[in-house]
């Protein structure tokens, strides 16, 4: 009895949960023969956009960056503190100066400085001056009006001749000697012999006035030849200072009363009588000083 002969087969039945052949999404794609797990596909596409990062910021160093815009220019200039001026000239009065200086036996004309007002005090300070202080051979004076003072003391006389002689003329002080007193029309003076020094070296007399008025004159008066004003000298030279244009009333009244007070004396025709050695009163010395110079 002939038996059938049949193959062996081997089927299994497939699980449950697999995944089914036709499922795209379930299916893990293949690469060369073999499935991709999900983690093996994270790590491929964050790869893929590293390098895509990598390769636009190459790209973006490579262009040139835009030129920036110009400034634009300013509206107001700029100026260095140190070019303002401290304290700036005004014009005393639209008609000229206010003060004048007479007649002294000089042929220098009066330089009249514009009127200033004080940073620390806002009184009126006006300054005029006869002579160049380098010109050793001729006279020089220069003297200050300040209006608007009241009884308060004055500075010091060497503390007064410092300041003025370091703030418009730049000279310096460099020593001092005797101290003294004189009487003009504006009243007692304060006098101080001091040595100034800028271009070239002088030495005068510095004064002051003493009496508590509306108005103070400081300043200083030299002679030529390097040697000391006369006092005499200095008296004249006061003598000849006068109001020559409008002011406050207490000012007007200063001058009025010092014109009733004027020296005979000083004025040029007494001084043109009583001969060559009493002629000249803006800063010559006296006979005794001229012979002490030729020895």
């Amino acid at each position: 009895m002939q038996r059938d002969r049949r193959e062996p087969r081997f089927d299994f039945p497939a699980p449950i949960d697999a995944p089914g052949e036709d499922d795209p999404d379930a299916m893990p794609p293949r690469l060369g023969g073999f499935r991709l797990g999900p983690a093996v596909r994270r790590a491929a596409c964050a790869a893929a956009i590293i390098a895509g990062l990598s390769l636009l910021a190459r790209e973006t160093m490579r262009s040139p960056s835009p030129a920036p815009a110009p400034e634009a220019p300013l509206a107001v200039a700029f100026v260095p503190a140190s070019a303002l001026p401290v304290r700036p000239a005004v014009p005393g009065t639209a008609i000229g100066p206010r003060y004048r200086l007479g007649e002294a036996g000089s042929g220098d004309p009066v330089r009249a400085e514009p009127a200033r007002f004080n940073a620390v005090t806002g009184l009126r300070e006006d300054a005029l001056s006869r002579g160049d202080f380098s010109a050793i051979a001729a006279p020089h004076l220069r003297l200050t009006i300040t209006e608007g003072v009241g009884a308060e003391p004055n500075p010091s006389l060497f503390v007064a001749i410092a300041r003025r002689a370091a703030d418009g003329p730049g000279l310096s002080v460099t020593r001092t000697g005797e101290r003294g007193r004189i009487d003009t029309k504006f009243g007692a003076f304060e006098t101080l012999e001091a040595t100034l020094v800028g271009a070239g070296t002088r030495i005068c007399t510095g004064f002051s006035s003493l009496v508590a008025a509306p108005i103070r004159i400081e300043g200083w008066l030299c002679a030529p030849l390097g040697l000391p004003p006369e006092p005499r000298a200095l008296v004249c030279a006061l003598d000849g200072l006068g109001l020559d244009g409008p002011a406050d009333p207490a000012t007007e009244a200063v001058f009025r009363e010092a014109q009733a007070r004027r020296d005979p004396a000083c004025r040029p025709s007494a001084r043109q009588a009583a001969g060559p050695d009493t002629a000249a009163q803006t800063g010559s010395i006296g006979a005794g000083r001229r012979a002490q110079a030729k020895k």
